[in-house]
């Protein structure tokens, strides 16, 4: 088995992704270009490659370097999976080079506090994992949305009757990227977090046209709800969501899920991944209402000697940063959202 920096095309890169074992979205060939063109990182792909040349394995890292945050490599960044997918064999093989290269036995990982592989599935290596996340998935009926609607409960049938009662109407659509990200901004300096920048979902959208869906609730002409997700090997997985709380006693939100829901059961697909979360908390148990079930995810860490090592990759609520939420939900929208891109890059 020889591990190699990936230099073959991307339609090789993706139609192996397309077929392997734990393969996600986040594998795709395309989130190289998202990477590089909106954040500035440097990607390292990297191949493993059996006897007569054929691709056994791939794992897509990226290197997220700050002076304030620290040096972190994670597959992937921002997103929920990303870790080695292929052959058992292959699998191994990368993680055998990205353990010594940690080490700085090659050097071209460079001493990285933390290298975090993201994977959906348990993986055949010997590295420490956490489970300090999880994914929340709802098994969507064969027979489509009205098969769905009648197995929800009756308190939350009348729930998403709600909003529609007040005239709240979701639209999908390419058209949608800029009402989204405009509740989006909104929604994340309420909760006094730094925002993505609109370009990652202007990219997204370029990069992965039949894949992403973008989706807006609206009372009038204002954008209250908004989701933007993926559709990717017969499941749907909603990872950004966000709502405008002055509009929480419309509930929103539960509308927009269940128009997501609804046009993932019609389009026939088998699951709804509701995107990941933190055990026990509010946005847990939103999730779990529908029905779901919880799934761990497999988040393997290598902590290199010598570096100081990390348990975790850094959030702005953590550790000496800890006030910053209590300060950045106080900034005006506009200007939490011009900073916003320019901290939030360095949190993967």
């Amino acid at each position: 088995m020889r591990v190699e920096s990936f230099s073959g095309s991307p339609a090789e890169w993706d139609e192996f992704v397309r077929t392997a074992p734990g393969a996600t979205h986040c594998h795709l060939h395309g989130w190289r270009t998202v990477m590089e063109r909106v954040f500035g990182h440097e990607c390292l792909y990297y191949a493993a490659r059996d006897e007569h040349g054929a691709l056994a394995a791939v794992l897509p890292l990226v290197r997220v370097r700050s002076m304030l945050f620290g040096h972190y490599v994670v597959s992937m960044p921002f997103l929920n999976y990303g870790g080695p997918i292929g052959t058992p064999a292959g699998v191994q093989a990368l993680a055998s080079h990205v353990a010594r290269s940690a080490e700085g036995e090659t050097g071209e990982l460079g001493k990285a506090k933390l290298v975090e592989l993201r994977s959906r599935i348990a993986l055949p290596i010997d590295i420490s994992v956490s489970h300090r996340k999880i994914t929340v998935l709802l098994d969507l009926p064969e027979s489509g949305g009205a098969a769905l609607w009648h197995s929800l409960p009756a308190k939350l049938r009348s729930q998403i009757r709600r909003p529609q009662k007040e005239g709240i109407a979701v639209r999908f659509g390419a058209d949608q990227v800029e009402p989204f990200f405009a509740v989006f901004a909104q929604h994340m300096r309420d909760l006094g977090t730094p925002t993505q920048s609109r370009q990652l979902f202007e990219c997204i959208a370029e990069i992965f046209p039949d894949d992403v869906w973008f989706g807006c609730a609206y009372y009038g002409h204002q954008a209250v709800a908004a989701g933007c997700g993926f559709s990717w090997g017969g499941e749907f997985e909603m990872t950004w969501a966000s709502a405008l709380r002055r509009f929480n006693r419309y509930s929103p939100n539960m509308l927009l899920y269940w128009s997501f829901l609804e046009r993932a059961a019609t389009q026939r697909l088998a699951t709804f991944n509701f995107g990941r979360c933190t055990p026990g908390g509010a946005t847990h148990r939103f999730k779990r209402q529908w029905g779901s079930r919880d799934v761990p995810l497999w988040w393997y860490q290598l902590t290199p000697s010598g570096s100081g090592g990390a348990v975790a990759t850094p959030a702005p609520d953590r550790g000496a940063l800890a006030l910053g939420p209590l300060v950045w939900r106080h900034l005006p929208v506009a200007l939490a959202t011009a900073l916003g891109p320019r901290i939030v890059r360095y949190l993967p």
